[in-house]
């Protein structure tokens, strides 16, 4: 077994899928979710959680993002093409969520040692590679220049990126997040981020290079794979990838002051993102 893999075999998973809460589950909450599941974990008071979330059109801006020129122009298009924007609270910059991105979340604790920042993305990197063992072998972990949210921690096959891996840390807890293009096109999703860019730089000078996004160089995992996913297909795979690491999968929502923990970090999440919600356009 992959030594970073090791990483989550423990008696005991908490799962929580929030992948068929549909529309009405929205961005907002999961980032609030993860906090404070998070937090819990880091005072040892919740086991190692996987927690899946689908969001459907929603396009996830990072800090930098808020920050460009001509902000309200771009959030006004995104909405035009009927995608919501939020802010999220960890790092990276804009990724899209619709029906057919499947996002996971890693939530464990630093133990023993302090981890560094790496093991949370191989952690990662390891659970993906081992769900997809029986149909590729080539899923690699690089920059892919021309994608949008770029980084080191990029999954790709063939030079095509599929998914964006990002972390954050509360107090003793860890949390990795995933998002897997399973279906559709990934080079549309790409061209949405790459208009919506165009239109909030306005060939403005930027103190922050924001990505010049190819959409040729993103693809879903079905398009990478010539075989028909679904996200509820890549979930069972989830799920029997957690099954080899552990004795007891736990499935329980938020119970007694996780409640309001939650309404705390939901609060927190809502205050984040006013000045994007201000800008929104009704559609």
């Amino acid at each position: 077994m992959n030594q970073h893999l090791e990483r989550l075999k423990q008696n005991e998973i908490r799962f929580i899928d929030g992948s068929t809460l549909g529309p009405s589950f929205k961005a907002i909450q999961s980032f609030a979710l993860d906090d404070t599941i998070c937090t819990k974990i880091g005072k040892q008071e919740s086991p190692t959680t996987v927690r899946t979330w689908v969001h459907h059109q929603t396009i996830v801006l990072g800090i930098q993002d808020t920050r460009l020129p001509n902000l309200s122009n771009g959030i006004k298009f995104l909405n035009e093409h009927g995608y919501k924007a939020i802010v999220r609270n960890s790092g990276g910059l804009a990724v899209v969520l619709d029906e057919g991105v499947l996002n996971i979340s890693i939530l464990f604790p630093e133990v023993e040692r302090k981890l560094q920042i790496n093991d949370g993305y191989e952690t990662m990197y390891a659970l993906i590679q081992d769900m997809f063992k029986d149909v590729t072998s080539g899923i690699e972990a690089k920059e892919i220049v021309g994608s949008y949210c770029p980084g080191d921690y990029d999954l790709s096959i063939d030079g095509k990126k599929f998914a964006g891996i990002s972390q954050r840390r509360i107090r003793k807890g860890v949390a990795v997040q995933i998002y897997l293009c399973i279906n559709e096109s990934g080079a549309k999703r790409a061209s949405i981020i790459k208009d919506f860019y165009e239109i909030a730089i306005n060939n403005k000078e930027t103190n922050f290079k924001y990505p010049n996004i190819n959409p040729n160089t993103m693809a879903s995992l079905s398009e990478l794979l010539s075989i028909n996913l679904s996200v509820s297909e890549v979930m069972k795979r989830l799920l029997q990838s957690l099954i080899k690491l552990t004795s007891t999968i736990v499935t329980n929502s938020l119970q007694g002051d996780e409640i309001d923990l939650y309404n705390h970090h939901l609060q927190r999440m809502i205050d984040r993102n006013e000045e994007i919600e201000a800008l929104q356009v009704d559609f």
